[in-house]
């Protein structure tokens, strides 16, 4: 016997079609744009925020600070927010986590 779709499950397997193909949209946007911004810089500083950069950023953390030769900086943040610095996961076999300063 073969089995009939219902209208529901149609709908239902619509929407998740749907809900799919947007978030795949959705990372391949954003990994198109991140990587027009990253692929062949080079890093050309490195340092800690300051003190006064992470007061007057309202953190309690120093994430390290990361200049490309473009002179724009990548700062990582514990969340899409900015609440707080973040720190960097690598696979660096000497150093697996850049970690933020108090």
């Amino acid at each position: 016997m073969k089995k009939r779709l219902t209208l529901l499950k149609i709908i239902k397997m619509s929407a998740e079609f749907r809900e799919k193909k947007q978030k795949e949209s959705t990372e391949k946007y954003w990994t198109d744009k991140v990587a027009k911004n990253l692929v062949g810089k080079k890093i050309t500083r490195v340092e800690y925020m300051t003190e006064i950069e992470m007061k007057d950023n309202m953190w309690y953390k120093r994430p390290i600070a990361i200049q490309l030769d473009n002179k724009y900086w990548l700062v990582p943040m514990m969340d899409d927010e900015g609440n707080d610095g973040g720190a960097i996961s690598t696979t660096f076999k000497d150093l697996g986590t850049i970690p933020v300063i108090s």
